[in-house]
């Protein structure tokens, strides 16, 4: 079974556009329990990103998302599989990766949404290399 990210992931993800307050990202994220905020742009594209590690300096709270926010984005598509998500998280050492379709951020996936396909057995084991049948060493 090839699980897709579309399978695991948060959809109508919560989502805060530039020009909000700190004052306000912090109580999305206090009202919706998470720990991530994607920032949109006018089209619904990923402009940044909010994390709760942002938000632990001590900013004024009328300052602006758009001061603070992490504008080099890691998404993934939706209908892509979820080792590759997996990879760029790990690469990237990060937590949290926006979905997108068609440009558009459609949903977040986190770590722990990765961590319920082990703990569900959803995920596919590669079999090992097998042992060779040939007598003879290959020359080369």
């Amino acid at each position: 079974m090839n699980v897709k990210v579309d399978d695991i992931m948060i959809d109508r993800p919560v989502v805060i556009t530039p020009h909000k307050s700190v004052a306000h990202a912090k109580q999305l994220m206090r009202d919706h329990h998470i720990s991530s905020l994607p920032v949109v742009g006018p089209e619904g594209e990923a402009v940044g990103v909010v994390s709760a590690s942002d938000l632990l300096k001590e900013l004024p709270d009328e300052k602006p998302v758009s001061q603070i926010m992490t504008r080099k984005v890691f998404s993934v598509p939706r209908y892509e599989d979820v080792h590759v998500a997996a990879r760029v998280m790990r690469n990237h050492r990060i937590h949290h990766l926006t979905v997108t379709h068609e440009g558009k951020v459609v949903g977040m996936l986190s770590a722990y949404d990765l961590l319920s396909l082990v703990e569900d057995h959803r995920f596919v084991r590669k079999q090992g290399a097998t042992p060779s049948t040939r007598r003879k060493p290959r020359r080369a």
